[in-house]
C-alpha cells in the first residue's frame, strides 16, 4: 500500500513570519476600510451641502 504524501511543514521561524504577515495584511485591510468609509462620508456630506 502506498503511503500518503507528507504535508509540507513550516519551520517555527517561517510560521512566525507568516503570522506576522497575516497580521500586517489584516491591519492594512482595516485601515483601508476606515479610509474608504471616511471618504464615503465626506462625499455624502458634500452632496448634502450642494442640495
Amino acid at each position: 500500500m502506498a503511503k500518503p504524501p507528507k504535508k509540507p511543514t513550516l519551520t517555527p521561524r517561517a510560521q512566525a513570519a507568516q503570522e506576522e504577515r497575516r497580521a500586517r495584511e489584516a491591519e492594512a485591510l482595516r485601515e483601508n476600510l476606515r479610509r474608504r468609509k471616511q471618504q464615503a462620508r465626506r462625499r455624502d456630506a458634500a452632496e448634502a451641502e450642494k442640495t
